[in-house]
């Protein structure tokens, strides 16, 4: 990813012929409970310059669910959430879930509590009706020893139950290290999967990061099976970088991604599939989107 999202949210931390055609169209048709969206990170500079005329876009594209990955000061996009929500109404857009990353600073150890700028998230996203507040960055100094990484995932299903209260579920989103690290000769990953409570927090699967750090969405939804509320569907393909992929087009690249979004609608449990890509080959990244939006159809999703 040579914008590397992770980049991204570190430094944001600081401040989604004929009959047998038929029959086969019938048969893929989109399940009433799946929603297919867009994380707005894959067209954030366009998000950055013109909010609302890229989201009038992305509504004329055919979308109708997107994830934010800007939450900053109590507002979407510069926008509060009074007026986030107007627009995203007019549009005919439903925010289901949203990426802000909750650090050591949104926990206060002594008074067992979270602080008042992470209720805000909350109190914010419940508003906006999401279903799901994810955060898609673990601190080092938060998993640098195992009995670092238990406290924060007790935090973690604190966080859930704050969460319950407005109806919403806690989320987490891996990049690679999840994959890559080990802490008492076990990935983080699975320490994850083993203890969190997953009626409280749910694992947000990248299936395009996880790649990077070596691991398959198919095997890793094969050893948890109906764990994966919701899925970043996303491809890869090789480059000559140091983190050796970058994502693409759906369908363009290395990952099995109809193959692992079949397997997430079998036994995966998943019900949210939000797509993202953080690079573009040269193209228009609205008009990647575009392209991905139109292939999610074809697949039928």
């Amino acid at each position: 990813m040579k914008t590397s999202r992770r980049s991204f949210i570190q430094n944001s931390a600081v401040l989604l012929a004929g009959t047998a055609l038929l029959s086969k169209a019938a048969f893929a048709a989109v399940k009433p409970s799946e929603i297919v969206g867009l994380q707005l990170y894959s067209i954030r500079d366009d998000m950055t310059k013109d909010p609302l005329g890229t989201l009038k876009q992305i509504a004329k594209i055919g979308y109708k669910h997107v994830e934010h990955a800007n939450y900053i000061n109590r507002k979407f996009y510069g926008y509060t959430p009074v007026e986030f929500k107007k627009i995203l109404d007019d549009l005919g857009l439903k925010m289901p879930a949203g990426h802000t990353v909750m650090g050591k600073n949104h926990w206060d150890a002594t008074k067992k509590d979270f602080t008042d700028a992470w209720k805000y998230t909350i109190e914010d996203a419940a508003f906006m009706g999401q279903k799901y507040v994810i955060s898609p960055w673990m601190d080092e100094s938060m998993r640098k020893t195992y009995d670092d990484l238990m406290v924060y995932l007790d935090v973690f299903d604190k966080c859930g139950d704050l969460c319950k209260k407005s109806g919403m579920k806690f989320g987490y989103h891996n990049h690679w290290d999840e994959f890559t690290e080990e802490l008492n000769g076990m990935k983080l990953f699975d320490i994850m999967m083993k203890t969190l409570d997953v009626n409280k927090v749910v694992m947000q699967l990248d299936i395009g990061n996880m790649y990077i750090g070596g691991a398959k969405a198919l095997d890793v939804i094969g050893q948890y099976p109906g764990k994966f509320e919701l899925i970043h569907v996303k491809d890869e393909i090789a480059v000559d970088t140091p983190e050796k992929y970058e994502s693409a087009i759906l369908g363009k690249g290395i990952i099995q991604v109809k193959d692992v979004i079949d397997l997430c609608r079998k036994s995966g449990g998943t019900k949210v599939y939000i797509i993202e890509q953080e690079s573009y080959q040269g193209k228009e990244p609205l008009a990647c989107v575009k392209e991905d939006f139109e292939i999610m159809k074809k697949w039928g999703y």
